[in-house]
């Protein structure tokens, strides 16, 4: 009976007690979520507990001012009230990892949403990463397996790619992160869920989270309902977890829906702050925000390991020149396009082959394949270009060779890229249907 006990035993054998006075501070303002506190000195991303009758609330500090420290609660400001007493807990930028957290899903705290028993680690990672040299990065040599047959064969993917999936509301970006999430190839998975549906995230855990596929998976889960700072606390754990097991020399896939999310979380923060709103609202501190996240995946030279990130990257209104998928683009390894009118024409995934792309492709695969790719990519584009025309009758045949073809495959070409989703395609069998389509037809 005593042997579930042990570990707990010897951390305590080895803790060193700290006998100081435990200091504390109270709570005089609060105004819109933002509180003020008097009387503690707290650095920046401390946790603390702001009692309330016979429980607790949780918060974060986020910054100071005139000599007071501001704090954000990770919850409502139900109960709260002024002079409530405020004491720090934990240590302050670490967040907890460990090989407890695989096969559970948890919150923003680390704490088990699923059901189980509390996660006990004494792990910890900075939660704004390990900051590496730019030289300390090993390239990306690798194919990686997502087991769609259209990313595989013309957008194809590398090991420590960071690549975006960027589309409007309702077009398919869960559902093609959720093809990748069951096809994909890799040791660990890593998946948050930021700013989403609360649906969704018990529906991704009751597929996902069973059989083989549970023990090297870790769901992190923040709905949209949730404080501002918890959900960027959220994609921060992820991203700490994914960079743990990566320092161990494992292939971790991270997955982080969405990327937008966040920089939504960041912007309402910067704002409560007194930030300026820049671009269409956003400040500049929201969108560095994205861009801190991004570029802590990746390949280490030191390790081994490598981080492979897929983030979701949603497009207001569909404009693709948001601040936020612009911002994303220019920093990420390649993104794939999702199109409403691929979709509404019911074709699933709704890839838009013309708009995608991977920086890495030339690097990882063949010359024949790459020469496949972009046959299909101008044919697909010459279609669309002149779809009008066609559908009205007004082309004549005969008039441009490319188009003629395009013409004749078309119906072979959607084929190709429309996949059933709980359908897996590997990567050898991708770049074979696709080589036998085109050279059948060259």
């Amino acid at each position: 009976m005593l042997n579930p006990a042990i570990p707990l035993l010897s951390r305590l054998d080895g803790a060193h007690p700290d006998f100081t006075p435990r200091r504390y501070g109270l709570v005089s303002a609060c105004d819109g979520g933002l509180l003020e506190v008097t009387g503690l000195s707290v650095p920046i991303g401390a946790q603390c507990r702001i009692a309330h009758g016979a429980g607790s609330l949780a918060a974060e500090a986020i910054g100071f001012r005139n000599g007071n420290t501001l704090m954000m609660l990770l919850g409502d400001t139900v109960l709260l009230r002024p002079g409530a007493r405020v004491r720090p807990e934990g240590r302050p930028g670490m967040l907890p990892v460990g090989e407890a957290f695989l096969g559970r899903a948890v919150d923003g705290e680390g704490k088990p949403i699923d059901g189980g028993p509390p996660i006990d680690t004494p792990r910890e990672w900075p939660s704004g990463g390990v900051r590496a040299g730019a030289l300390d990065r090993s390239p990306v040599r690798l194919p990686f397996d997502t087991g769609v047959r259209a990313l595989n064969a013309l957008t194809t993917f590398g090991v420590g790619q960071r690549i975006g999936v960027m589309a409007g509301s309702g077009v398919g970006k869960s559902v093609l992160l959720d093809m990748i999430a069951h096809g994909a190839e890799a040791e660990i998975v890593i998946v948050g869920l930021i700013g989403e549906r609360a649906r969704e995230v018990s529906d991704f855990v009751e597929r996902h989270m069973h059989g083989s596929k549970r023990a090297r998976s870790v769901v992190v889960a923040v709905p949209a309902d949730h404080a501002p700072n918890l959900r960027i606390r959220g994609a921060m754990l992820a991203t700490c977890m994914a960079e743990y097991f990566r320092a161990q020399g494992r292939q971790v896939l991270l997955i982080m829906d969405s990327l937008t999310r966040v920089a939504h979380a960041g912007r309402e923060i910067a704002l409560l702050l007194g930030e300026p709103g820049a671009a269409r609202g956003y400040p500049p501190s929201a969108l560095a925000t994205i861009t801190k996240l991004v570029e802590r995946a990746g390949n280490s030279a030191a390790s081994g390991g490598s981080v492979t990130g897929l983030y979701t990257v949603l497009a207001d209104g569909d404009n693709h020149d948001d601040p936020v998928v612009d911002t994303a683009r220019s920093i990420l390894d390649g993104h794939i396009v999702l199109s409403r009118d691929l979709a509404q024409r019911g074709q699933y995934p709704a890839i838009d082959i013309a708009a995608s792309l991977s920086r890495v492709m030339s690097d990882i695969t063949q010359p024949r394949h790459q020469h496949f790719a972009r046959q299909f990519r101008a044919l697909v584009a010459t279609y669309e270009a002149n779809r009008d025309l066609v559908l009205m009758g007004a082309y004549r045949a005969g008039t441009d060779p490319q188009l003629d073809r395009a013409i004749a495959m078309h119906d072979q070409l959607t084929a190709f890229i429309a996949q059933p989703q709980r359908e897996t395609v590997p990567l050898d069998s991708s770049v074979a249907a696709l080589t036998a389509l085109l050279a059948d037809e060259g």
